[in-house]
């Protein structure tokens, strides 16, 4: 038998309360720091806060309208709290004509929102989980930092003291401190619904169908979703069924192309073609990109543009920038769910626009885009060459300011300067507005330029002694209509294959999905060669 006073037997005795206590302290400061997360995000059109509570609930909280509550698909009681800042005070009031105008301007946002809400799911979920995480360090540091605190002021003499007063009782010490500490963090936030009185609230036949069925809902939130709520639904419904179809069709397209490039490989068109054009492909060897452009928050295309990388087995996707409609942070949702369309494996570069924002790139970067900022990047073999457009365009706002500290014309110099610079060369030019391409295209430094912001195709042509294309918008975006809902125009995308050998792109597809949701795939058309300086067109922007 162990002999109770030898010192292996005492060591054993000091170290188990030691590593009771620790793994207290990482329990209380895990509970801490999950119970008091809370960030600030969006909800559809409006900012919110996120508070996770115990109550196993999800309550979206709209203020003087009242809530709206689910219950949470979280373990262990774990529920979320959102409260929704800068509801108007009009929407309170259920005059049909005053609540309607108060709703309308809102009803594409929501229609956005609910679109695409994996997106804000994943981003709120992320940053919770960040947020809990640093609470549970900041936590954990201030146990040990205070444990270690008081036995330096209490001194070794009276630890030892007390430690054999307490001896006898340390087991039921110990246990007490670990259940006080955790109920007592537990108690930070509110009881579980089990435990909640019960009360009487109805859940809304409005939501009957749809990711919200049985939702309760209290307040005069009530009355606004009985007489509105119904028009929000048939919209987003309408918006499924319409992409959904879209998405169909545009399979369908792609499918039907492919046999025919199958049975009789098709013979390329769009001009003279080169002498390298006209040779035979190895199409092991080419490099499948695709371009979307101008999307504008329409994250209705986000499953199409997906189907497009999936059939073309695409190695990359060139996002030439609008991604959002005016930079906000409200628009989160909309670059996460672009990037979440993206397969995985596959890189995805943007040239941000004129209607994005430093801070909508930022979470695009964030989502796993690769965004340009003025230096050359590889990627998937290409060296490619962008930046962020000079200028701000935010609806509502009266027009166009400059966004950063340079104009157009010096960023389109810097550009030029850097193009011509590199020693490994540079294969694309990557920028949202085609003007500020123009000295790299006659400098001769940039082959080819891929751009956006017209909201309508130009070429592919030569300009100077580079090609040039401007891809329409993949939203189908049209003057003085809304990007959100089934289209009002044609929205296009392109896929272009790239020879690494060549360092040129050969061919391209352009696709079309049409208001009606029909769809096409155009023939492989030839990439033209570009021509020195004196053969080029004229720049037609």
């Amino acid at each position: 038998m162990s002999d109770p006073s030898s010192p292996e037997v005492r060591a054993e005795r000091r170290w188990w309360p030691r590593v009771l206590l620790l793994v207290a302290a990482v329990l209380v400061a895990l509970t801490f720091g999950i119970t008091t997360a809370s960030v600030e995000s969006s909800l559809g059109p409006h900012e919110a806060r996120y508070d996770v509570t115990t109550d196993d609930t999800v309550t979206i909280d709209l203020g003087p309208l009242g809530t709206l509550q689910i219950d949470s698909p979280l373990p262990l009681t774990l529920g979320v709290r959102v409260t929704v800042q800068e509801i108007p005070a009009s929407v309170t009031e259920l005059d049909q004509a005053r609540t309607l105008a108060a709703l309308s301007g809102d009803l594409q946002s929501y229609l956005q929102f609910f679109s695409g809400p994996q997106a804000t799911i994943q981003d709120v979920a992320r940053a919770l989980g960040a947020d809990a995480l640093e609470r549970t360090v900041l936590a954990l540091a201030l146990l040990v930092g205070g444990w270690y605190l008081v036995r330096f002021l209490v001194g070794a003499a009276r630890r030892a003291e007390l430690h054999d007063r307490v001896r006898p009782h340390l087991r039921s010490v110990v246990v007490a401190i670990v259940v006080v500490g955790l109920v007592g963090t537990v108690l930070t936030s509110s009881i579980g619904r089990r435990d909640r009185p019960s009360v009487s609230q109805r859940a809304s036949t409005v939501f009957d169908g749809t990711p919200l069925e049985g939702a309760r809902v209290t307040g005069r939130l009530g009355g606004v979703i009985d007489t509105y709520g119904g028009q929000v639904i048939a919209e987003l419904r309408k918006n499924e069924q319409f992409y959904a179809k879209a998405n169909t069709s545009l399979q369908v397209a792609w499918d039907e192309r492919q046999e025919l490039l199958t049975s009789r490989p098709e013979p390329t068109s769009s001009g003279s073609p080169s002498p390298e054009a006209s040779e035979p492909e190895d199409d092991a060897d080419l490099v499948t990109v695709v371009v979307v452009s101008d999307l504008h928050c329409n994250v209705g295309m986000a499953p199409l543009i997906r189907t497009v990388v999936e059939a073309s087995e695409a190695d990359l996707v060139l996002d030439a920038g609008d991604t959002t409609i005016n930079g906000t942070s409200v628009e989160q949702y909309c670059v996460t769910t672009f990037a979440r369309a993206v397969p995985a494996g596959v890189e995805l570069v943007t040239s941000p626009g004129n209607h994005d924002s430093a801070e909508t790139s930022k979470n695009y970067a964030r989502a796993g885009a690769t965004v340009l900022d003025g230096a050359v990047v590889e990627v998937a073999g290409l060296r490619i060459l962008g930046d962020s457009d000079p200028n701000a365009t935010r609806v509502g706002a009266g027009g166009t300011a400059q966004a950063g500290k340079e104009s157009s014309a010096e960023e389109a110099q810097r550009l030029a300067d850097v193009a011509c610079d590199d020693d490994d060369g540079v294969d694309l030019l990557l920028i949202h507005s085609p003007a500020v391409g123009e000295p790299t295209l006659q400098s001769g430094c940039a082959p080819a330029q891929i751009s956006g912001h017209l909201h309508r195709r130009y070429g592919p042509e030569r300009v100077d002694d580079a090609v040039r294309y401007i891809s329409s918008s993949t939203a189908g975006a049209t003057l003085g209509q809304p990007t959100v809902g089934p289209l009002n125009g044609v929205a296009e995308m392109t896929v272009l294959r790239w020879n690494p050998d060549l360092r040129r792109f050969v061919d391209y597809q352009l696709i079309q999905v049409r208001p009606d949701a029909t769809a096409t795939v155009s023939p492989r058309l030839t990439w033209p060669a570009a021509l020195p300086p004196s053969v080029g067109g004229p720049s037609p922007v």
